[in-house]
C-alpha cells in the first residue's frame, strides 16, 4: 500500500496501472425506498436523543436574540442601501428636475395668463351684451309709456270733443223755450212693449 495525495492508501496495481485508463473509484451507494430493512436493524425503534430542558430554553433564548440581532443589521443595511441610492439618484437628478420643474411652472402660467385673458375678453363681452340688452328694455319701457301716455292723451281729447259736440244739444236757459216748443211739436209715446229681441211689440196711442 502506498500513501497519496490526501492521505488515502491505493494498492500498488492502481498506481501501476498505464495512464490511458479512467480511474474509477467504487462508492457505496445509498438503498433505495423498495429495499427492506437490513437484518440487523429489524425490530429497532429509533428514538430522539435526550434533551435537556434547561439547555432547550437556553438555546430558545439565544435563537430568539440572533434572528432578532441579524433583522435589525439587514434592515440597518438595507436601510443604507436605499439612503445612498437615493442620495446618489437625487445628487444627479436634482440640477435636471429642477430645470423641468422651472420650466413646467413657466409653461403652466403663461398658459394661466392665456387663460385669464381669455375669459377677461369674454366676461367683458358679457358685460356689454347685459348692458345693451338693459338699456334696450329700459327704452322699450319708455317707448311703451309714452305710446301709453300718447293714446290716453288722444282718447281724452276724444272725449272732450264728443264731449264739446254733444253739449251743443245741452238744454240751457237761453233754448229752454225753443226746446220746450219743439218737444210739443214732436211728442214721442214711450208708452210700449217689446219682446225677448227687443223689438215694439205694442204701443199705446195718443190722444
Amino acid at each position: 500500500m502506498f500513501k497519496v495525495i490526501g492521505g488515502r492508501a491505493l494498492p500498488a496495481a492502481r498506481l501501476l496501472a498505464p495512464r490511458c485508463g479512467v480511474w474509477v473509484e467504487s462508492v457505496r451507494g445509498r438503498k433505495s425506498r423498495n429495499d427492506p430493512p437490513a437484518k440487523s436493524k429489524e425490530g429497532r425503534i429509533k428514538l430522539p436523543p435526550p434533551v435537556d430542558p434547561v439547555e432547550m430554553v437556553v438555546m430558545k433564548e439565544r435563537f430568539t436574540e440572533y434572528n432578532l440581532i441579524m433583522r435589525a443589521l439587514r434592515l440597518e443595511f438595507k436601510e443604507e442601501v436605499l439612503r445612498k441610492k437615493y442620495e446618489e439618484e437625487t445628487g444627479s437628478l436634482a440640477e435636471e428636475r429642477a430645470r423641468q420643474d422651472a420650466e413646467e411652472h413657466k409653461i403652466l402660467m403663461e398658459w394661466n395668463d392665456a387663460e385669464n385673458r381669455r375669459m377677461l375678453k369674454i366676461r367683458q363681452l358679457r358685460v356689454q351684451k347685459e348692458t345693451a340688452e338693459a338699456d334696450q328694455r329700459k327704452l322699450d319701457v319708455i317707448l311703451k309709456r309714452d305710446h301709453e301716455k300718447q293714446a290716453f292723451i288722444q282718447q281724452k281729447e276724444q272725449e272732450i270733443l264728443q264731449l264739446q259736440e254733444d253739449a251743443k244739444n245741452f238744454i240751457t236757459l237761453e233754448n229752454l223755450d225753443q226746446r220746450i216748443e219743439e218737444a210739443l211739436d214732436r211728442p214721442r209715446n214711450y208708452n210700449y212693449a217689446i219682446d225677448r229681441e227687443g223689438r215694439v211689440v205694442k204701443r199705446t196711442v195718443l190722444d
